[in-house]
């Protein structure tokens, strides 16, 4: 048999939702945006002596490598769809990504946290009228690059539990997403720090609101790690587990014997599925049972004959 005659029996190993080309020019863009309000902050920050600023233009500076390593796994994953070297495809890439730019989010959270602390030792002066409208500023570009990039990296399938099947989460999207969103967050606390100060002299919660909004990033950053770091250690998925095992198991008397399911791309699934029978029926049969199981973009059916 030539290699040509294979077509029936071989497939791509592109498990990808097919909006990774969109949210690649998206996230770039904000990368563009992000640099630009970092530098503007940052030098409002230090020219005002405001936390606030100085916290949320920091906080932009590692957000914008953030949402550059996403950029950077969008193109690596593309030029790399088809290499044979990735045994099931390109489609962890965006997860690898996403789990790096959490830990990322999550020391900036804390860095922010302990120099607010400090801050807190010692009375501030702070340029509020010249702080508030970068601050303004910097909401409003926030706002725009979490527009640019709306969706939350996934797309609705079945309504299942949290790193559920039914949802195509792709990750690097999702971190990029969060990144916008905690330097939205921080600009809407400096923007209430500065406000207050101005006008009830509370300089205090100019640096507290930097502990704020850094515990609520680094809840944000555990949370994107837990589902991104269960993609890339295999994790599998009870609910997808019991789908398949039920599907094989209402048939005739077939028993699952050994069964390896994990997630291979944003909504796509491996699985590897050893039964046990009397009856042995032919590969195709056992295909459609699992064929209404369709996450399952990749799958190894192995067949027992019981003899006893």
């Amino acid at each position: 048999m030539h290699a040509e005659d294979l077509g029936r029996w071989t497939h791509p190993h592109r498990f990808e939702t097919g909006g990774e080309a969109a949210a690649e020019r998206r996230t770039r863009l904000v990368v563009g945006l992000t640099l630009v309000m970092m530098a503007i902050e940052i030098a409002a920050g230090v020219l005002f002596n405001s936390m606030a600023l100085l916290a949320d233009g920091w906080h932009m500076a590692t957000h914008a490598g953030a949402l550059g390593i996403a950029a950077f796994a969008y193109a690596y994953a593309r030029r790399h769809a088809d290499d044979p070297r990735f045994a099931f495809g390109t489609g962890k890439v965006g997860s690898l990504a996403g789990f790096a730019s959490a830990v990322a989010l999550a020391i900036v959270a804390a860095l922010l946290i302990w120099e607010s602390a400090t801050r807190l030792l010692s009375v501030q002066v702070i340029a509020f009228d010249e702080a508030l409208p970068v601050a303004l500023l910097g909401l409003l570009v926030n706002l725009a690059s979490v527009a640019i990039l709306g969706g939350h990296g996934h797309s609705h399938g079945h309504d299942h539990e949290d790193h559920d099947h039914g949802h195509a989460h792709d990750h690097n999207l999702r971190a990029a997403y969060l990144h916008v969103m905690a330097d939205a967050l921080t600009s809407v606390t400096a923007i209430a720090a500065l406000l207050l100060g101005k006008y009830f002299g509370w300089w205090w919660v100019d640096p507290l609101m930097g502990i704020v909004g850094g515990t609520v990033i680094l809840v944000w950053a555990w949370g994107l790690m837990r589902q991104s770091g269960a993609t890339l250690i295999d994790m599998s998925d009870q609910g997808l587990r019991q789908e398949v095992v039920d599907a094989i198991e209402n048939d005739a008397d077939n028993k699952i014997a050994d069964l390896h399911l994990w997630r291979v791309g944003p909504g796509h699934w491996a699985a590897i599925v050893s039964l046990v029978t009397h009856h042995p029926r032919d590969i195709d049969h056992y295909r459609a049972l699992l064929a209404p199981v369709h996450e399952i973009s990749h799958l190894t059916v192995e067949i027992q004959s019981c003899e006893d």
